[in-house]
């Protein structure tokens, strides 16, 4: 399991890295927010420890930045910041916890264990195939860079396939999941939608992600 804490006091720091090096994690620090950032964004990380006063880039920004480019990352903020606002603050950029300065060890180990937990159930921010990127949480999709302009129904269906790349999901899965039906094999209702969803997803001259499977379905397919 693999650390990042982004702490500009070295004493704060070096105690946090002995902690969780001592339960069995492998720490990596940076002292400012701007060097932690870069960090956070380039490494896979488990868990960021994360001030909210830093030098080069506040806490504030590096969270909002790091949920702006879909990282996931479970993060800890620590702070002698206590005001209520603060703690919203940070909770509705995306934080996990927010653990107020002084604090005692054992209750910064169970935080952690806590996010660790929940970090298990962590449904993905966005996913990616091939060059087609889904965000789950703005509900946006784009190839290439450029953005689709899709229908909810749409971006339902796109969703579902890319949770599934590489399967093959039967009409009667497809209808159930995006539209809460039963398939009714006279029914062309699938179909008419995964034909509006490739004039959006694979207009030529791209590759085609979407495939049909003769007498079964369709499959987004990375290749």
């Amino acid at each position: 399991m693999r650390a990042l804490i982004i702490e500009d006091d070295l004493k704060t720091a070096a105690f946090l890295g002995e902690a969780l090096h001592e339960a069995g994690w492998s720490v990596e620090t940076a002292r400012d927010g701007q060097k932690g950032l870069q960090k956070a964004l380039a490494g896979n990380y488990a868990l960021i420890l994360l001030d909210v006063m830093l030098p080069g880039r506040d806490g504030w920004s590096v969270l909002s930045v790091l949920r702006e480019k879909g990282k996931g990352t479970p993060v800890l903020f620590l702070t002698a910041r206590d005001a209520v606002g603060d703690r919203v603050r940070g909770l509705d950029l995306g934080a996990d916890d927010y653990l107020v300065k002084p604090f005692a060890l054992p209750e910064l180990l169970a935080r952690v264990r806590s996010i660790q937990r929940r970090g298990l159930e962590r449904p993905p921010l966005s996913l990616r195939v091939a060059d087609l990127e889904v965000d789950l949480l703005n509900h946006t999709a784009s190839r290439g860079g450029i953005a689709l302009h899709l229908t909810p129904k749409e971006f339902a269906l796109l969703a579902l396939m890319a949770r599934h790349a590489g399967e093959v999901l039967g009409r009667g899965q497809i209808a159930r999941q995006v539209w809460n039906l039963e398939f009714n094999g006279g029914s062309n209702v699938v179909d008419v939608a995964v034909r509006r969803l490739r004039r959006k997803v694979d207009p030529p001259p791209l590759r085609p992600l979407i495939r049909s499977v003769y007498g079964i379905g369709y499959v987004l397919d990375a290749g």
